[in-house]
């Protein structure tokens, strides 16, 4: 007799294959969580270590904006002492300055023109007094450019006065304040460009006795002659 199996073995074998479906989705599920968990908490914390930095470099920018400030007003001390030690060292090369200044105006105003107003302004010196003749002026303003602190005299004016017999003319000029170190570097420099750059070197100082011996007096070589004793002294 055939073996029939009346049992509802398809309906089993469905049910199964649903458990073992549903098993699957849901450790599929449970996955898919955790692999969302931990992308999660992986971004969270590289958010956080960013943030961290982020932190970080804002604070060294202000350490960074407080020394750059610092430095300014490091700066502007700087800035002001050199000011200041640039004024004091034009004092104090003013003082010997005025000094030569009022000795060259003792020293360069001639005979017959005298001074009646002097200004300064800068490295400019205004003069105005009055002279017999313009002769006198010329002569004034010879002076002033030969002097080594005073240089490029100008003539402003010059009036005659009818009424005055003395002071016959009355003038006005400038001239430039100068400084002979100045001058003479300045010099020194053109003539250098003038020669290409190149300044001519000075002559070395012989020393002394490597020049051309001086020759010895014509009578030096004779012997020289008896002095004839005195009268009644002994041999």
């Amino acid at each position: 007799m055939a073996k029939i199996n009346l049992l509802p073995w398809r309906a089993a074998v469905r049910k199964q294959r649903e458990r073992e479906f549903y098993i699957m989705l849901g450790g599929s599920l449970i996955a898919g969580l955790l692999a969302v968990l931990i992308w999660v908490y992986w971004m969270n914390s590289r958010i956080e270590n960013q943030e961290e930095r982020n932190a970080y470099l804002t604070q060294q920018s202000k350490d960074i904006d407080s020394k750059l400030e610092e430095i300014k007003k490091l700066e502007q001390t700087k800035a002001a002492l050199l000011t200041r030690k640039q004024i004091i060292e034009q004092l104090q090369a003013n003082r010997s300055q005025m000094v030569h200044l009022f000795d060259e105006m003792v020293k360069t105003i001639p005979d017959g023109a005298r001074l009646n107003a002097l200004k300064q302004g800068g490295d400019t010196l205004t003069l105005e007094g009055f002279a017999q003749s313009n002769a006198n002026v010329a002569s004034y303003m010879r002076n002033l450019d030969a002097s080594p602190w005073l240089t490029k005299s100008d003539l402003q004016k010059t009036e005659a006065k009818q009424n005055e017999k003395r002071d016959r003319f009355a003038f006005g000029l400038t001239v430039k304040l100068t400084d002979p170190e100045a001058k003479a570097k300045a010099k020194a420099e053109a003539e250098a460009k003038a020669n290409g750059g190149v300044v001519a070197p000075k002559e070395p100082a012989k020393p002394a006795g490597t020049g051309n011996p001086t020759p010895p007096p014509a009578d030096a070589t004779k012997p020289a002659a008896a002095t004839p004793a005195p009268a009644g002294s002994k041999p």
